[in-house]
């Protein structure tokens, strides 16, 4: 299946393999330094031939850019605005300057390794995480491609994430951060509703049923590159969520003078932007409510979603009717997301514990006096003479 030749160079007697690629057209290397050397290569390499596993060289002569393009053109047509921009970010940011130019066949496990250690000193783990897992993605093409072995990138240790703080608001809270907004509406709702910033931005005056008190959930609007972008919700499920009824008027104020088409909050033309600036209207109102209140909790517009499941579940709300207007894929990922708010249960099971048994030691002595009352005294050797 091949051959191995001698031949000089300068710096003294190399060897050189050929052999015929499973194309039919020959390849060869030089440079092999000792004759045992290049029969191990050829070895190597029938083996691979009869076995379906050769890698042709050439095809390895592609670089981390070039592969990458392909993938980020199949992840643009799969994912969301979102997603795909913090992608396309991340790769352009973190990954294209250190792999950008290196042929696929030439990344080794121990660079990556250290890429992402120098990675995770300067960055969060997140974005530690989103770098490696895109390098590793477009590695995965070039091993499905036949154009390397294995994925060097595979079986790194990764930086773990911490879970963020949660911010859960009081009734109380909530009433005082909505009098120091300009949207008292909106945050309203969203502290009892559970919905996304994004669901409830994205709300249609006719997705609203004023008779039944309750909205249906069907689009998502987000903010990518300073345009809004509306689509389907986080989990592409329309779902249909109620409110309470202290919310009818605020409700019906959005109705008032708006086309069906009309978002309901807001101007009604667009959506109201997410206001992620320190100088937002939203960062604002925390600001106010904390000089109010020394005891106010600083937090961001999604931590009013965590309020709406804290106040549900202290009211004493299903756990599967949560998971519903959370619009969570299950109840378990309900109860796993918020199980700091279940933490109660665990003193009401160690109280149940203690109350069966107390209820049936108690059974257990009435069922033995009676039984001792139906027993006749000389029975139970009693003298009664």
């Amino acid at each position: 299946m091949g051959s191995v030749q001698k031949y000089k160079t300068t710096e003294g007697m190399r060897y050189l393999v050929r052999y015929k690629k499973p194309d039919g057209t020959h390849a060869n290397k030089r440079g092999f330094r000792t004759k045992y050397d290049a029969q191990q290569f050829l070895a190597t390499v029938s083996v691979s031939i009869v076995s379906k596993t050769y890698i042709d060289p050439k095809d390895a002569r592609v670089t981390i850019d070039q592969l990458s393009e392909v993938w980020l053109a199949d992840q643009q047509a799969v994912l969301k605005p979102s997603t795909f921009h913090a992608l396309e970010s991340s790769h352009r940011v973190h990954v294209i300057p250190r792999w950008g130019k290196v042929w696929v066949d030439q990344v080794r496990y121990s660079d990556v390794r250290a890429w992402v250690t120098e990675l995770a000193s300067q960055r969060s783990a997140s974005t530690t995480i989103r770098a490696h897992g895109i390098l590793a993605a477009v590695l995965d093409i070039a091993v499905r491609d036949r154009r390397i072995a294995e994925n060097p990138a595979r079986g790194i240790k990764l930086p773990k994430k911490r879970p963020k703080r949660r911010v859960y608001l009081t009734h109380s809270q909530v009433d005082l951060l909505a009098r120091q907004s300009l949207h008292p509406d909106l945050l309203y709702f969203l502290a009892y509703t559970g919905l996304r910033w994004g669901e409830a931005t994205a709300l249609r005056v006719s997705d609203v049923n004023l008779a039944r008190r309750r909205v249906t959930v069907q689009e998502n609007a987000v903010l990518v590159g300073g345009t809004i972008h509306t689509g389907s919700p986080k989990t592409h499920a329309t779902r249909s969520v109620p409110y309470p009824d202290f919310l009818d008027e605020l409700v019906q104020l959005g109705h008032t003078h708006k086309h069906p088409d009309d978002y309901l909050f807001g101007t009604g033309s667009e959506p109201l932007r997410l206001p992620n600036s320190q100088d937002g209207w939203f960062a604002g109102a925390v600001r106010r409510a904390m000089r109010a209140d020394p005891t106010f909790p600083r937090l961001t517009p999604h931590d009013l979603r965590h309020t709406a499941a804290s106040l549900a579940i202290s009211a004493g709300a299903n756990v599967k009717a949560i998971q519903r207007m959370l619009g969570h894929a299950s109840a378990a990922m309900t109860l796993d997301t918020y199980a700091d708010l279940f933490d109660d249960d665990l003193d009401y099971v160690a109280q149940a514990l203690s109350t069966a048994r107390h209820h049936s030691a108690v059974r257990v002595l009435e069922a033995g006096a009676s039984h001792l009352a139906n027993i006749p005294p000389s029975a139970a050797g009693i003298d009664l003479s």
